[in-house]
């Protein structure tokens, strides 16, 4: 995927800490347009607190992050968040909604027309790989995993951001299914040039969707670069990644 060199996001010597602990400490990075950066790493090594950074739901305490040439400390919370499509395991869907009414959420806040709102969850189905007339009044429960995220997907699209945010969204998945929606995905951002921060553990999948890699390591970059730079790293964790899988 390419990247035009502007820049989406930018972490300026960000901390957070809660009690005197250090979640992430002295992040430095941009995340230009149209490309995918992915946070590799341990769970607990930060990956989910600095997604949560860039759309307001913690703030640092320490530094700035910069979206959309603004300090997030500057955003009305509501109003960034609204502008950045965020993506969780299982798809964080309301169990009460039907799928039309999961997808149709924020443009219903917004005030679309309901025949605007119907028009828009039946492209978006589409574009997701599900039939509206199949899926759109079931609800989340009556859904496969596969399908869950699909969803989930399809309603973080629901206000075209320029900005997506996904934490894990294919680890709860099958191989097969999980493979499947990793191509999907991948060219779905492609065609509809969108921005996204993914964060996942599975180096296979960093390395299948990730434009650049982020390596993090108890709250710090370990490395920061492309897929094949990953490779040829001599960082001892990026080493200790490569050998317990097959490239």
């Amino acid at each position: 995927m390419r990247r035009d060199g502007a820049t989406a996001v930018e972490f300026r010597d960000v901390e957070y800490a809660i009690r005197g602990r250090r979640i992430v400490d002295g992040l430095n990075f941009t995340v230009a347009t149209r490309e995918v950066l992915v946070l590799l790493g341990e769970s607990g090594c930060g990956k989910t607190t600095t997604l949560k950074l860039v759309n307001r739901l913690i703030d640092p305490t320490g530094g700035e992050v910069i979206v959309a040439g603004r300090r997030t400390t500057e955003w009305e919370p509501v109003e960034l968040r609204r502008r950045i499509g965020y993506v969780l395991q299982e798809g964080g869907l309301f169990p009460h909604l039907t799928v039309a009414e999961n997808i149709g959420l924020l443009p219903s806040i917004e005030g679309w027309a309901a025949p605007a709102r119907r028009d828009l969850v039946d492209k978006l189905l589409q574009l997701t790989g599900l039939t509206p007339s199949d899926f759109s009044d079931r609800f989340p429960h009556e859904l496969s995993g596969g399908q869950r995220q699909r969803v989930g997907v399809a309603r973080a699209l629901a206000t075209d951001p320029a900005l997506l945010l996904l934490d894990e969204p294919f680890g709860a998945l099958d191989a097969l299914t999980r493979d499947k929606l990793q191509r999907e995905f991948a060219s779905l951002v492609r065609e509809m040039g969108k921005t996204a921060v993914f964060v996942t553990h599975d180096l296979h999948e960093a390395m299948a969707l990730g434009t650049r890699i982020a390596l993090m390591d108890r709250g710090r970059l370990a490395f920061m670069g492309t897929p094949s730079e990953f490779r040829a790293s001599d960082v001892p964790l990026a080493r200790e990644y490569l050998a317990t899988v097959d490239l």
